[in-house]
């Protein structure tokens, strides 16, 4: 289905959350039609919008489970903790953000691969990762055919297509109208593929709706648990410098750059820091600019600038927000929902909209190299923190990708280091770094002067001296990229 009837489907919604569906069964009962070495698919993704009632059931079944999860991002202590703790999870897809599941990846119990996000719905449909023997979903109102998912949208009309079955559960903690936010469309598998017609970050093609093959449901499950909320910490002194770093950079560029003349479209990564940093936005004189939104998740920072006035529009896949957050949201659907837009990952991330509207995206990292490259997954270069998520899609298809960080973490390691463990976004993703110590501009740069501008502008005091002696060490050598393989790792003086 490409489009649809948005008010008919709202129609739909207002009449009640089941509609011409079999009888809803115990959670026990729907858990008994997953195998138990079963590729499942679960909606979710910011950790809202996954299944409890069904992965719980899972948890304390008495087989001897052995499942491999594909979710489209974070997903809650259901899934993430209890499963894992019952030894029920053999593989897990694409991303973890659990200590347990942490663990458990890092320790080789779980097997675990991690992918970028805006390609995670055409590999599943396309046989890249193993085929899903059934989705279990989220919504909040499910009908003959259809049903209206919760919170987030993420890979779920991917999953839905490529399950052989599926299972649904209708969270009645949720109010119906979330329906209002969701801009569902679906798009053709490669090598039919056509362009999506989107002409601007928070227009509307889709519907309110995912549709499904009746006879491909197995069952319906009442539920009323609530999602796990985020909770982000209160803004550091580093965070705050940071953010003001990057505002007088934003409005640098808003007078150097002819194509923020009329708009400008912004993406932060999830995260406490992220959150932080949308609140540098508010200090900006856009003018008369249209200001939008458009990225992966929508946090607590961005309400108060849909109220202000501050966005025109905001477009996401998923609310990421914490309880006081979802609560302001609950309050006024009506009023967020002519402003905010839910989508499938597969638009949030397209490649082509974030280059089609130009997005300015800005993303964390661990880590950032003297020759630009990033490192946000692996601490050390071996120990897997959550997953790249959305970064990867950003980072190579804005139109302009900063990274931002601190100068350090603790009082001995240096955020910016000579060379990265793992690279996760190489210097030819990167554009911007910026800490609490300044902006490394690292546009149009060779490789020796890129090394060092992040040492005077991004670089911390306490190690300004170390790095700058691993860089003339390097050049002894010479070549395009000077290094020192002998010190890369062990630098300090």
């Amino acid at each position: 289905m490409a489009g649809g009837d948005r008010n008919a489907a709202g129609d739909r919604l207002m009449s009640g959350r089941l509609e011409k569906t079999d009888a809803p069964v115990d959670a026990a009962t729907a858990a008994a039609h997953v195998d138990p070495d079963a590729v499942v698919a679960v909606s979710g993704f910011g950790a809202v919008g996954y299944p409890k009632a069904l992965p719980l059931a899972l948890a304390a079944d008495d087989r001897d489970l052995s499942l491999t999860i594909i979710s489209g991002g974070s997903v809650g202590k259901e899934i993430d903790t209890a499963l894992v703790e019952a030894d029920a999870i053999a593989r897990r897809y694409p991303y973890q953000a659990r200590a347990a599941a942490r663990e458990a990846v890092n320790d080789e119990t779980i097997a675990f691969q991690d992918r970028f996000i805006s390609k995670l719905g055409d590999e599943v449909e396309l046989g890249h990762v193993p085929a899903p023997d059934v989705a279990i979903v989220e919504a909040v109102a499910v009908g003959d055919g259809w049903f209206v998912p919760s919170l987030s949208i993420g890979h779920t009309v991917a999953y839905v297509r490529a399950a052989e079955k599926l299972i649904i559960e209708v969270n009645d903690s949720i109010p119906r109208d979330v329906g209002r936010f969701h801009d569902v469309y679906e798009r053709s598998l490669p090598p039919n593929r056509e362009s999506i017609p989107l002409e601007g970050p928070a227009d509307r093609i889709g519907d309110s709706r995912i549709e499904f093959d009746p006879a491909n449901l197995l069952a319906v499950v009442e539920t009323e648990a609530a999602d796990d909320p985020y909770d982000f910490r209160e803004p550091s002194a580093t965070d705050r410098e940071i953010a003001a770093n990057l505002a007088t950079f934003l409005e640098s560029e808003l007078e150097r750059c002819s194509m923020f003349d009329d708009r400008i479209a912004l993406q932060f990564g999830v995260g406490s820091l992220g959150n932080a940093l949308m609140g540098a936005l508010s200090s900006i004189d856009f003018g008369d600019r249209d200001v939008y939104y458009y990225g992966e998740v929508f946090q607590d920072g961005l309400l108060e600038m849909i109220e202000n006035g501050t966005l025109a529009g905001a477009s996401a896949t998923a609310f990421a927000l914490t309880s006081a957050g979802q609560q302001r949201l609950f309050d006024d659907i009506d009023g967020y929902s002519e402003s905010i837009v839910l989508r499938p990952a597969d638009l949030s991330n397209n490649p082509a909209l974030i280059d089609r509207f130009g997005v300015v995206g800005i993303n964390s990292a661990i880590e950032v190299d003297l020759y630009g490259h990033a490192n946000s997954t692996h601490v050390d270069g071996s120990r897997v923190l959550n997953g790249v998520g959305g970064s990867g899609d950003f980072n190579r298809n804005a139109a302009l990708s900063i990274t931002t960080l601190p100068s350090r973490h603790g009082a001995e390691t240096s955020c910016i280091v000579p060379m990265c463990p793992h690279v996760d976004h190489s210097e030819h993703d990167i554009s911007v770094v910026i800490t609490e110590q300044g902006v490394a501009d690292l546009r149009g740069r060779s490789p020796r002067e890129r090394s060092r501008l992040l040492i005077e502008h991004c670089g911390h005091p306490q190690f300004v001296d170390d790095l700058e002696a691993y860089v003339a060490r390097g050049e002894t050598g010479g070549g395009h990229i000077p290094h020192h393989l002998g010190s890369a790792f062990d630098w300090r003086s």
